[in-house]
């Protein structure tokens, strides 16, 4: 099922929640709706489900207007962040629930029932645990059959609410890499919020960025991750450092230290704001003459595969973080209050009318 969503408002008393939002989500795709809390996109959620109704605006399914479906109507199976699976039941039980629910005419007979239900727990790799009961189970593993409900009632369209959000670190990797080939071998439209721009860049097709009710950008993971449309989607996606100056010409000039810009060879004297990802900052031993941003540095936590490098400017004290390889940076022996200096491989420069 196609889903799209025109002019979507959302108010709740002076707080915009939606500002015009309009949105294509592919047949068969899994979108992700990543932002920072507050950003309208668990009420976009809703809204598509039919459990939060608009404002104004569509919602479009298979091209046709559902805005005024009940959420029954509409085909689509939920999972929320924090399982709500019926305590009382059996993992057996909460599976079958909505099967069991149907209009008689509609409602599947007990064989079927439990042939279905099993098939649901062989797909969600839990078939040993039909007879246990939720609090019997894992976070994880209650996350999974949450997933096996909405699925037992072949929805069209599958919305997941934060689904790994109240799992530890180490099980919300290990759901989402199975999220993503479950999704591969299902192909049901999908759509599931996070604020976990890791969680959004390794699961889905396509990526919204939303901040402040509205849309920031839309793209795969290597377009909003490389290709970003705004400082806001630079920094969202991960740390970035900030050099303020002027453009001219190819160059950002910055309180002494000039950067190289390529794409900005016609720019003349704009203000410019310089952004500059860890990764992406080389670090040498200081040598008299050496160009680039003498830096002191102040602190360095090299625990992993990469070492984070926290460096103070000296010119204005500013502080800068770099990361590189653990391998490199134990080679090259830097030892903290030590003088270096910081290259910048590659800058990204917005200027101030589009920050």
């Amino acid at each position: 099922m196609s889903i799209e969503v025109r002019n979507i408002r959302k108010r709740f008393g002076d707080f915009v929640a939606l500002d015009n939002v309009s949105l294509n989500f592919p047949t068969g795709e899994l979108t992700a709706l990543l932002g920072p809390s507050g950003c309208g996109k668990t009420t976009l959620l809703r809204i598509i489900a039919g459990l939060e109704q608009l404002d104004s605006g569509q919602v479009l399914l298979d091209g046709e207007d559902a805005s005024a479906r009940h959420v029954r109507e509409r085909q689509v199976g939920f999972v929320f962040q924090h399982y709500a699976l019926f305590k009382h039941m059996s993992v057996f039980e909460n599976i079958a629930f909505g099967l069991r629910v149907k209009p008689r005419h509609l409602r599947p007979s007990e064989t079927q029932i439990k042939e279905k239900v099993h098939r649901l727990l062989d797909l969600v790799q839990l078939d040993w645990l039909a007879d246990r009961y939720p609090p019997q189970l894992s976070g994880g593993q209650r996350q999974r059959i949450a997933l096996a409900r909405a699925l037992a009632v072949e929805p069209r369209v599958l919305l997941l609410d934060e689904p790994f959000g109240a799992l530890d670190a180490k099980v919300r990797k290990e759901l989402r890499r199975w999220l993503r080939r479950l999704h591969d071998e299902l192909h049901v439209t999908s759509i599931f919020v996070t604020h976990d721009q890791e969680e959004a860049l390794e699961v889905s097709d396509q990526v919204v960025l939303m901040n402040k009710g509205r849309v920031e950008q839309l793209g795969t993971p290597d377009a909003v991750y490389n290709h970003p449309a705004s400082p806001f989607v630079l920094g969202f996606l991960g740390n970035v450092n900030i050099f303020h100056g002027r453009v001219h010409e190819g160059v950002l000039s910055s309180d002494g230290t000039r950067f190289a810009l390529a794409d900005h060879a016609e720019t003349q004297d704009a203000q410019g704001i310089g952004y500059v990802r860890p990764h992406e900052i080389d670090v040498a031993r200081y040598t008299p003459g050496a160009e680039g941003i003498i830096v002191q540095l102040k602190r360095a936590h090299a625990i992993g595969p990469l070492a984070q490098l926290e460096l103070e400017r000296d010119d204005n004290g500013q502080l800068i973080e770099a990361l590189i390889p653990s391998e490199h940076f134990a080679q090259l022996n830097f030892k903290e209050g030590e003088k270096l200096v910081a290259r910048p491989k590659r800058l990204r420069v917005f200027f101030d009318n589009a920050v």
